[in-house]
């Protein structure tokens, strides 16, 4: 199977930066956008994506579908799918490329397969697309090979030996680490400001841990505009582990930590229109000073 038009769902903050990867590579990018948002709609055409009317169009005018939504939409949007795909007899390459976790994803295959499409397991690791730079795309199951062509049009895919859920598996593990310290690194300096320690704190990490430091003033700002889409992909991890005989209670931690600053002013930006001149100290303060206000609703209630 060549792949010359590619669908995306949904062409948001990463599906609208591979559209527009996959088009300047010369394929034509397609999506439906009924329902959608404004912004969704305003990244789709920055892009180039053009919209189609129905899904059933989108089914049958695309060799590839890519979903990129959140964790929580995951079920609903491959559900829509299969019913265009039964509805029109396409057989249409399904990837699933969301946070999800392995049994999940497996629990999916059957519902595309079932309607007469193809799957294929796909997890992005890495930020959107940009000038010089692709995420990596690792993609596990039969039809994986097919997907490994868009190695040809600008992303970079990594093939994994193995089943539907082994690529879904790689993004747990490494989201907990990423995510999960970033969740970390938020709580414990809130902690520090809330106590009047912020100074001396930073002041022991610039000697000792310098490294983390940087990390920290450089993603911390960058954290609470998509604090919200991350609560889903926590309780993702959460099931994974829970799966292999893990706890759950770390990831139910770390999924409450982002829903609490989703809740936040901050949590309203959108990650193109955030405040790029707040520094991550200011970014603290006023995250801490959100759970002050927090304490104070929930003792007058």
């Amino acid at each position: 199977m060549d792949i010359s038009t590619v669908a995306i769902l949904s062409p948001g903050d990463m599906g609208h930066a591979v559209g527009q990867r996959l088009r300047e590579h010369e394929l034509d990018v397609i999506t439906c956008l009924s329902g959608r948002s404004e912004r969704t709609r305003a990244l789709s055409q920055k892009a180039g994506i053009r919209d189609v009317a129905t899904m059933e169009e989108l089914v049958q005018r695309s060799d590839l579908i890519m979903s990129m939504t959140v964790s929580a939409a995951v079920p609903g949007v491959c559900q829509q799918v299969a019913e265009a795909l039964a509805a029109t007899g396409a057989d249409t390459l399904f990837a699933e490329c969301n946070a999800v976790s392995p049994q999940l994803v497996r629990t999916l295959e059957p519902v595309i397969t079932d309607a007469g499409g193809r799957f294929v397991d796909v997890s992005i690791i890495g930020g959107p697309p940009r000038p010089g730079y692709s995420p990596h795309f690792y993609a596990s199951g039969q039809h994986a090979v097919q997907f490994d062509q868009l190695n040809d049009f600008g992303l970079t895919v990594l093939k994994l030996d193995g089943e539907v859920g082994q690529a879904s598996g790689i993004k747990m593990c490494y989201a907990a680490m990423t995510k999960g310290s970033w969740a970390l690194y938020t709580q414990l300096l809130m902690a520090a400001e809330m106590m009047g320690l912020t100074e001396p704190l930073l002041a022991e990490f610039a000697s000792g841990q310098q490294t983390a430091l940087q990390r920290m003033e450089r993603t911390i700002p960058t954290v609470p505009p998509r604090s919200r889409r991350w609560v889903s992909e926590m309780e993702e991890i959460r099931d994974t582990f829970t799966e292999l005989g893990m706890t759950p209670h770390l990831f139910e931690g770390v999924a409450e930590m982002y829903r609490f600053i989703g809740g936040t002013p901050l949590g309203e930006e959108f990650p193109e229109s955030r405040d790029r001149d707040r520094t991550f100290t200011e970014t603290i303060r006023q995250l801490a000073q959100h759970v002050a206000v927090r304490e104070d609703q929930r003792d007058q209630a």
